[in-house]
């Protein structure tokens, strides 16, 4: 069960990518990122997060039963240590680096960024998301105080 899920969120998260990098950013495409990406990403989440936590299915512990859930960092190492937690895991940082790698490509947009500076730092979030993410931050700054300048400010 839980190598199905892990191959199902690997392939709704690259769809997701595959769209944001190289399909022309339209609505439909903004759209189809954003629920058939990320919202999937985050119910598939949701749904394990219930199952795991509450107990109701077998988490795929490695060294025997798993003990009860906590808010701890043993707690949270006990759920990584089956393939449930790393399952689990894996979907947060996919649903989060997408939706992370959406709001890069729409405020590149809005900035007048072209698509040929927008695939590095889109290919370093999915790959290492806060760091894609940084470098976005750090790249942006000049053309966002530009255009705060420009700003009419009441």
């Amino acid at each position: 069960m839980w190598t199905t899920l892990f191959s199902l969120t690997n392939v709704i998260a690259l769809g997701g990518w595959v769209l944001l990098a190289f399909v022309p950013r339209k609505p439909l495409t903004m759209s189809a990122v954003l629920y058939l990406g990320v919202a999937l990403l985050c119910l598939c989440y949701a749904a394990m997060f219930v199952v795991l936590v509450g107990g109701l299915a077998d988490p795929g512990q490695v060294g025997g039963p798993a003990p009860p859930f906590e808010y701890s960092i043993p707690g949270i190492r006990a759920l990584f240590q089956s393939d449930g937690g790393i399952v689990l895991g894996w979907t947060h940082y996919l649903a989060f680096d997408l939706f992370t790698g959406l709001w890069i490509a729409r405020d590149a947009d809005h900035k007048g960024f072209g698509r040929l500076v927008q695939l590095p730092f889109l290919f370093a979030t999915f790959l290492a998301g806060p760091l894609g993410l940084l470098g976005w931050l750090m790249v942006r700054e000049g053309r966002a105080r530009v255009a705060g300048k420009g700003a009419n400010n009441f």
